[in-house]
């Protein structure tokens, strides 16, 4: 069995949740089984030519992302381009554009980038169950148990935490700022356990203070 295979037979009924009529599996719980299986795995946000993590045609935006799942030799990526719309799944105009509509375009493009190595797929697809538990299937069907909220958690790459770092550095010289006064503010903040919305609003924050 492949790996996609493997992926794609994972059943994940129980981590899906309902909104706006359509079926959403949870971010958080999509990159924790593909770790589980595939522990060097990783993803990786595109950025704009700007630094931004979204892009744009002057009238809307979309975020890109990539997973890449590695296996040993095998290294695999698929990216995938999701709008960033609001809970009507209604484009945005760029102007409107906050940074909690891009983080919430991120996780749901980095979700479906998961489903295209097979984790979820069959949702996408608008079947029930996985295709090998839908072979064994019998009449009657088993109800679904209630979806369960899952634990919010940030996973970032040492490439994104070494930038991050990079851009505080460039900040302080920037503003004349010492490692002490910076401390001083972020208290037990660390940028390496924030997503990609709340360290664009602290980098943001902090710019706006020391200017």
């Amino acid at each position: 069995m492949n790996y996609f295979e493997k992926l794609n037979n994972v059943n994940v009924n129980d981590k899906t949740e309902e909104r706006s009529g359509l079926t959403y599996l949870a971010w958080a719980y999509a990159w924790g089984e593909l770790k589980k299986l595939y522990p060097m795995s990783f993803y990786t946000i595109y950025e704009n030519a700007e630094g931004r993590f979204y892009h744009h045609d002057g009238k809307t935006a979309w975020v890109k992302t990539g997973v890449t799942v590695v296996d040993g030799e095998l290294k695999l990526e698929h990216t995938e381009y999701l709008p960033v719309m609001d809970y009507r799944n209604k484009s945005i105009p760029v102007d409107s554009v906050t940074s909690f509509d891009v983080n919430k375009a991120i996780q749901r493009s980095l979700t479906k980038a998961v489903a295209r190595h097979g984790l979820g797929l069959y949702i996408y697809a608008g079947e029930d169950l996985p295709e090998a538990e839908r072979a064994q299937e019998t009449p009657l069907k088993k109800p679904k148990t209630p979806p369960v909220e899952p634990a919010k958690v940030t996973v970032i790459q040492p490439e994104e935490l070494q930038k991050r770092n990079a851009e505080l550095k460039h900040l302080l010289e920037d503003k004349g700022k010492t490692m002490e006064e910076y401390k001083a503010i972020a208290g037990d903040r660390t940028v390496g356990a924030m997503s990609p919305d709340e360290y664009i609003a602290w980098y943001n924050e902090l710019n706006k203070r020391w200017s």
